[in-house]
């Protein structure tokens, strides 16, 4: 039988395929990093092709390294990037446009006259979201509106709308299937997730015609098969999750009170509620954990956009260090006297505070300061947002969970040094795990459950291993003093 699992992990600057054996570990890897596009200030966007190709090469480069054929392959799950948005032509499978990336601003403006209209209470109530760019919803307004024909042509049922797993899925089948799942359908301001359906209303509001919208599935589900023709076999698609949902999945957070942070591009903090779908009064999102069996769990999210990409601008911006892993060991060396905050507010500020039109600072700056105060800044600026969003979770969750450890994932979390200070500023701990794959190993889990060739939940979540755990140790009064000068960095770059 086969044991194989392939993870399709569909990032914000790379696209990577991994294969998991029986046994869940990784047997191979294929990586490519892609162009982002910054067209005008605030807007971020990404060549659709360029995607496509290096799914496709990824996969093919994971397979080579595991030594086996797409026969050997028994599903693919596939993660992605979320609130990034494609519009292509039904017939030649060809975009209209760039995606336009989550981290877009573009809409601001768009979203600010939906406020002013009286409409944010309605579209929280429906979707769990609030009214800001980081959605889907009024980029996809933007695109019909300004390119040519689009909402003439969307009208007639020409067009296909998607977020990058519904792109991926129609290139993969052939254009034989139109589907998305219900995290990824959470996110675009267009979906009810109480009822588990396209909103009508909403999307009246929006001005986006439904037709151009994909079929919504569980997270584990039949996807379509890929075409023999792209990597020597067909392989079914049996699981889809946007990044946050598959990385709380692939961390095992299957237990209402459960958190987990991933430190990526940005940073997404995410509280499994369970069947209870909490409203946030704190400015959190609410939204789809997962939906399996037709049953949906809950979360609570708190959204950063701006975490390893703060790295990524002190690499390839400031040319500080060579290589981002660099950036730890050089914030070890900084004068500690020196209190220097960096506020990443470089497309707008998340939760809790939402405030699009915000920009980056750093403050504190003296004669004294140099390349290791800056990367200390920037890195503890990640912990700093944690914290911000975790005080908001225990407002939200009316006291429980307060005491639930922090499980952490994605490239950042292999600082040592960046992990402890996450830690001494929560003054909680902080487990990492043994695989720090767990986006692309909930993505897994997902397709390989559902091909029977992976355990179940309970099993799945038995098998989570800890690498290390790392309790806080720093002095209550240090730790106040300095989120005490946080907060005031924060409040100097809001513009609301």
């Amino acid at each position: 039988m086969k044991k194989f699992v392939l993870a399709i992990d569909q990032g914000t600057t790379s696209s990577r395929a991994i294969v998991f054996d029986g046994n869940r570990q990784i047997v191979g890897v294929g990586q490519i990093e892609f162009k982002q596009i910054f067209p005008e200030d605030g807007w971020v966007e990404h060549d659709p092709e360029e995607i496509w190709s290096t799914v496709q090469s990824t996969v093919n480069k994971a397979l080579k390294e595991a030594k086996l054929e797409a026969s050997d392959i028994a599903a693919i799950g596939i993660t992605n990037q979320r609130e990034t948005v494609v519009i292509w032509d039904r017939e030649t499978g060809e975009p209209i446009y760039n995606a336009i990336v989550w981290q877009d601003r573009r809409t601001a403006r768009a979203c600010a006259e939906l406020k002013a209209n009286g409409h944010e209470e309605l579209f929280a109530k429906r979707t769990g979201l609030l009214l800001d760019p980081y959605f889907s919803g009024t980029k996809v307004k933007w695109l019909l509106d300004k390119v040519s024909t689009a909402r003439e042509r969307a009208n007639k049922g020409e067009l296909a709308f998607g977020t990058i797993d519904s792109f991926l899925i129609w290139r993969l089948t052939g254009g034989k299937m139109h589907a998305t799942d219900a995290t990824n359908a959470s996110r675009t301001l267009m979906f009810d997730i109480a009822k588990n359906q396209w909103d009508k209303e909403l999307c009246e509001i929006l001005d986006v015609p439904m037709a151009i919208l994909p079929d919504v599935k569980d997270c584990a589900d039949d996807f379509g098969v890929t075409e023999k023709s792209l990597f020597g076999a067909e392989i079914p698609i049996l699981g889809v999750a946007g990044d946050q949902h598959a990385a709380t999945i692939g961390q095992a957070c299957f237990e209402p009170g459960m958190v987990k942070s991933t430190y990526g591009t940005g940073c997404f903090a995410v509280l499994n509620t369970g069947a209870d779908m909490v409203r946030s009064e704190n400015r959190l999102l609410t939204t789809i954990a997962y939906r399996l069996n037709g049953k949906t769990a809950y979360a609570l999210e708190g959204s950063i956009f701006i975490a390893g990409a703060a790295v990524q601008w002190i690499r390839d911006g400031l040319k500080l260090v060579k290589e981002a892993k660099d950036t730890g060991p050089l914030a070890r060396t900084a004068d500690p006297t020196q209190n220097v905050y960096m506020v990443p507010a470089f497309v707008g500020l998340g939760a809790p505070w939402w405030d699009a039109d915000a920009r980056g600072a750093i403050f504190g700056l003296t004669r004294n300061t140099g390349p290791a105060e800056i990367a200390k800044a920037a890195l503890e600026a990640v912990c700093y947002q944690t914290v911000d969003l975790i005080e908001a979770m225990k407002k939200d969750w009316k006291g429980q969970g307060t005491d639930t450890v922090l499980r952490v994932d994605g490239g950042m979390v292999a600082s040592d040094w960046t992990m402890q200070s996450l830690a001494n500023l929560l003054d909680a701990p902080v487990d990492r795990p043994t695989i720090l794959e767990t986006t692309a190993l909930g993505a897994a889990w997902l397709a390989g459950m559902k091909a029977g060739v992976w355990p179940g939940m309970q099993e799945f979540a038995a098998a989570w291993e800890r690498d290390q755990r790392f309790e806080p140790d720093m002095d209550p009064k240090e730790r106040l003093a300095k989120i005490a000068g946080w907060d005031d960095a924060v409040r100097r770059v809001l513009t609301h």
